[in-house]
C-alpha cells in the first residue's frame, strides 16, 4: 500500500514539473515571437532608408575621391597616367636644301659653325668656291632629328636673303622592319645550311653547302648595312646649306660672253671635233687595210674566172 501511494505521488509531481516547465517556454516564446514580428514589420521601413544612406555614402565616397589628392588614400592604388601614343620605333629621313646669300662670309660662316655645334650636330661635308663675282661654300649639315627645325630657324636668321629652300622628308619604318625580318630569315636559313654542313659526306658536299652559306652571309650583311644606314639617316637629318656673298657686282656681266666670243668659240669647237675626228679615223688603219686586202683579193678572184671562161669558149669555137 505504502508503495502504491508512493508511486502515485511521484507522478503527481511529475505532472505538476511537466506543466511548469510548458507554461514558462510559452511564455518564453511569446517575446522572441513578438520580437520577431517587430523586426520584420520594422524591415520595409528600413530598406529605403538604408538605400538612401548607400546612395548618399556611394555620393561622399566619389566626392572623397574627386577631392583626395595625389599621394593620398590606399597607398596601393597608383594615381592615374595619361596615355601616350608614341611610337619610339618610327624612323623619319628629314632633308633640306637651302641657297642664301649673305651680307659678310666670314662672320656668317664662324656664327654658323657655333649654331651647328649648339644644336649637337657637325659638318659632314664642305665646298668654297670664289670667283670675281662671288664667294661661295657649300655645306653638308648633319643635326639631331628632334633639332631639325630649330636648326633650320637658326641657320636662316642671319642671311640676307633666301634664295631657295626645300624641305622633305620621308617615313622608312616599313623599310627598317622589312629589311630586319628579312634579315632574320636569311640567319634561319643559314642555320639550316649549318646543319647540312655537318651532315656532309664528302668534299663536293661541303663546296656546295658552303657556297649557299656565303651567299646567304652576303645578303644578311648587306641588310645589316642597310638598317644601319637607315637606322643613321632617322637619327640624324641632313641640311644641305649654300650661301654666297657678292663680292663685284659688275662682274657677273663679265661672266657672260659676246657674240663674237661665242662664234669664235663654236669655231674652235668644230676645228676640235674634226681633229678628234681625224684621229679617230688614223687610230682604225688597220681596219682599212684589211677591207683594201678583201677587195684586192675580191677582183683577183673575179679575174681569174673571167679568164678561165673566155678559154673555155674559144676552145669551144676551135673545137
Amino acid at each position: 500500500m505504502k508503495l502504491i501511494c508512493c508511486t502515485a505521488l511521484i507522478a503527481v509531481m511529475s505532472i505538476v514539473m511537466s506543466c511548469n516547465t510548458s507554461t514558462s517556454d510559452s511564455k518564453l516564446n511569446k517575446p522572441r515571437s513578438s520580437i520577431a514580428e517587430v523586426e520584420l514589420n520594422q524591415v520595409p521601413e528600413s530598406e529605403p532608408k538604408k538605400e538612401a544612406f548607400g546612395a548618399i555614402g556611394d555620393q561622399n565616397a566619389d566626392s572623397a575621391t574627386n577631392q583626395t589628392p595625389p599621394g593620398t588614400g590606399n597607398p596601393k592604388q597608383k594615381p592615374a597616367e595619361p596615355q601616350q601614343n608614341i611610337d619610339w620605333d618610327k624612323k623619319i629621313v628629314k632633308n633640306a636644301f637651302i641657297n642664301a646669300e649673305v651680307k659678310d662670309y666670314k662672320s656668317f660662316y664662324a656664327s654658323l659653325r657655333e649654331k651647328v655645334k649648339s644644336v649637337g650636330g657637325y659638318i659632314a661635308q664642305e665646298e668654297q668656291n670664289q670667283s670675281d663675282y662671288k664667294i661661295e661654300n657649300s655645306l653638308a649639315i648633319k643635326v639631331p632629328v628632334d633639332q631639325f627645325d630649330n636648326a633650320l630657324v637658326q641657320l636662316t636668321a642671319n642671311t640676307d636673303k633666301i634664295n631657295e629652300k626645300k624641305v622633305t622628308s620621308a617615313d622608312v619604318t616599313t623599310e627598317v622592319i622589312d629589311t630586319r625580318s628579312r634579315m632574320e630569315a636569311k640567319r634561319q636559313v643559314r642555320s639550316r645550311y649549318l646543319d647540312l654542313l655537318r651532315q656532309a659526306k664528302n668534299m663536293e658536299e661541303i663546296l656546295n653547302v658552303q657556297n649557299e652559306i656565303n651567299g646567304v652571309q652576303e645578303q644578311i650583311e648587306s641588310a645589316a648595312g642597310r638598317i644601319q644606314y637607315l637606322g643613321h639617316a632617322s637619327t640624324f637629318s641632313t641640311i644641305n646649306m649654300t650661301f654666297f656673298q657678292v663680292l663685284n657686282v659688275s662682274a657677273k656681266d663679265k661672266d657672260s660672253p659676246s657674240f663674237g666670243t661665242e662664234l669664235a668659240s663654236s669655231f674652235s669647237v668644230g676645228w676640235k671635233w674634226i681633229k678628234d675626228l681625224f684621229v679617230g679615223f688614223v687610230s682604225i688603219w688597220p681596219l682599212f687595210f684589211l677591207v683594201a686586202f678583201v677587195v684586192i683579193m675580191y677582183k683577183r678572184t673575179k679575174l681569174r674566172k673571167g679568164k678561165q671562161e673566155l678559154k673555155q669558149q674559144t676552145s669551144e669555137v676551135l673545137s
